[in-house]
This record gives C-alpha cells, sequence and structure tokens, in this order.
C-alpha cells in the first residue's frame, strides 16, 4: 500500500511539474495578443505590413510617382517603394519574363488586359490625354492635328506598340491625317525629349508630360472630339513576395490622398 501510495504521489508532482512551464506560455501568450500585439498593430495597420515594394509603371507617371512614393513611405514607416519606369510595352515584356516586382501600372487597358495570367484584377487610379507638343515658341505655327501633315515638319511619335503611340495613330486616323515621322520612340519621355532638344518639331504626348517641359515646348490642345483617353489600371502581381503591403499600395493609389496628388499633376479622375 505504501508502494501504491508513493507512486500515486510522484506521479502528481510529475504532472504538477509539466504544468507549470505550459501554463506560462499560455500566459505569456495572452499578455502578446493584449499588450505588445496591440502595440504593433497600431503603427502597422492590417494588411499594409513594412515591405520593400518594387512597382513597375508606365513613363509618363515618373514624376507624379516619385511624389506619391514619397507621401506613401510618409505614411507607412518602414515600407520602401522603388519605382521601375518604362513603356507600357517593356513592362509588360519584364512581367512575362517573371521580373521581381510586386506591382503593375500601365498607360492602357489593352495592355494590363493581355496579362491576366500574371496579375490580379487591376483598377483604373487616373486618365490622360493627348495634346501637341512643339518647339520653343512654336515657330511653325501648328495649331491642331492637320497641321502635322505638313512635309516641312520633323514630327516625332511613339512607336505603335507603345500605349501614346496607339493613341496616336487612332486619333490621327480619325481626322484622316497622314504623317510621316521622322521616328518612332519607345515611349512618351523619348517624344518629348526629341521636341525639347530641338531634333523635332512637333509630336504627340500626354498633357501630363508637356505640362511638366515648362517653357521648354508650347502645348496645343486637342478638342475632346479629336482626341483619346489613356486610363491607368494598376494591379498587383501574382508572384509578389510582399502581397498584402502590394493591394495595400495599390488600393492607397485609388485613395483621396493618392488621387490628390495625381489629380494636382493633371491627371483626370477614373
Amino acid at each position: 500500500m505504501s508502494l501504491i501510495i508513493n507512486r500515486r504521489t510522484a506521479a502528481a508532482a510529475l504532472t504538477a511539474a509539466l504544468l507549470v512551464p505550459l501554463s506560462a506560455c499560455g500566459g505569456g501568450d495572452k499578455k502578446s495578443d493584449t499588450g505588445a500585439s496591440t502595440s504593433a498593430s497600431a503603427s502597422a495597420p492590417a494588411g499594409a505590413k513594412a515591405a520593400n515594394l518594387t512597382v513597375l509603371a508606365a513613363s509618363s507617371l515618373t514624376d507624379v510617382f516619385k511624389a506619391a512614393g514619397a507621401a506613401y513611405e510618409k505614411a507607412h514607416p518602414g515600407t520602401k517603394v522603388t519605382f521601375s519606369f518604362a513603356g507600357s510595352q517593356e513592362l509588360a515584356a519584364q512581367v512575362k519574363q517573371g521580373a521581381p516586382a510586386d506591382a503593375l501600372v500601365t498607360a492602357d487597358t489593352k495592355t494590363m488586359d493581355g496579362l491576366k495570367a500574371e496579375t490580379n484584377d487591376p483598377s483604373v487610379i487616373a486618365k490622360n490625354r493627348l495634346v501637341i507638343a512643339t518647339g520653343k515658341g512654336n515657330p511653325f505655327k501648328v495649331d491642331d492635328l492637320k497641321d502635322l501633315a505638313d512635309t516641312k515638319l520633323k514630327v516625332v511619335l511613339a512607336a505603335p506598340e507603345v500605349p501614346v503611340g496607339r493613341y496616336s495613330k487612332q486619333i490621327l486616323d480619325a481626322q484622316k491625317v497622314e504623317v510621316k515621322p521622322v521616328s518612332q520612340e519607345p515611349n512618351v519621355r523619348a517624344v518629348l525629349s526629341k521636341v525639347e532638344l530641338g531634333e523635332a518639331d512637333a509630336g504627340l504626348v500626354y498633357k501630363t508630360d508637356s505640362t511638366k517641359s515648362g517653357d521648354k515646348v508650347v502645348t496645343v490642345d486637342i478638342p475632346d472630339d479629336q482626341n483619346a483617353v489613356a486610363s491607368y489600371p494598376a494591379a498587383t502581381l501574382k508572384q509578389s513576395k510582399n502581397a498584402e503591403a502590394a493591394a495595400a499600395f495599390v488600393t492607397w493609389l485609388n485613395g483621396p490622398e493618392a488621387q490628390k496628388i495625381l489629380q494636382d499633376a493633371g491627371f483626370q479622375k477614373p
């Protein structure tokens, strides 16, 4: 009988010893949920974890996205946003080749639609329109699209596979204006640069890009009924290793702070 009691006593003591650390672990988890975790969530909202994001964006977003990126980083401490700017067709090729990135913003819906296998559902964040950019002082007195047909003019356009090049062809064809460009550039910034440097007399660019050139070029508006509307869809990439942070950034682009930055830069509401 004494032996049985001693064994029971020993077993009870062993069970009690094992329960002590388990109880301590449980207490630690509970404290973390109500203490430290609450503090962390206050500085980093759910779904917006700090991360290093890489965003592929159309060339025409270069200036405005630098401002938007700075604003986003300020509002989300610990997050770094790095942009890679190029023509939308170049960005699409990078995505298909598996370039390490988290989000994509193109200057047209057609390019984005061709990447359904690589992107999540896109949303349009802004719109833009085309203008004629002419050399300083507009020496050839370009007033409308028909003036671009003048063979004395050196006109530069974006390549037809580039969104702005496709929009340019669309509006020129609609007005039955035949233009023989001296060059076809890989993105809108290259078109504008040719005009700024005097290597071309005129070119078709986005209004927001022309505005940034200041007095280096003269901007000639194109009437709405002769113009094209460029839409800018944004989407997260399925291959992103920062899915939550990327989604938070794309959502932010549709929010009031980002929309004000875009519209102040001359972009139109989506």
